[in-house]
């Protein structure tokens, strides 16, 4: 029982740990009036790519991308 509990709660965490910083987004935080390439304006300030793709996103924060990153619109980056 104990084993058990502790396999359950020791699998999320390593999942959590394991988790890689630039990782795909599906649904990202409307920056910009408009959404990056791909998503969809869902209304509620938020962009979704609707389960269809997942990209590697990255707020432009007003500068131009850096290398092996593209401009996608919306204010985002989307690595190449």
């Amino acid at each position: 029982m104990v084993q058990r509990l502790l396999i359950a709660l020791l699998i999320p965490a390593a999942l959590v740990v394991a988790a890689p910083r630039g990782q795909a987004q599906r649904v990202v935080k409307r920056i910009a009036s408009e959404c990056p390439m791909g998503y969809i304006d869902m209304g509620n300030g938020k962009c979704s790519a609707l389960g269809l793709m997942t990209y590697t996103l990255r707020p432009a924060m007003g500068e131009d991308c850096p290398a092996g990153w593209m401009d996608v619109g919306g204010g985002y980056c989307r690595r190449d």
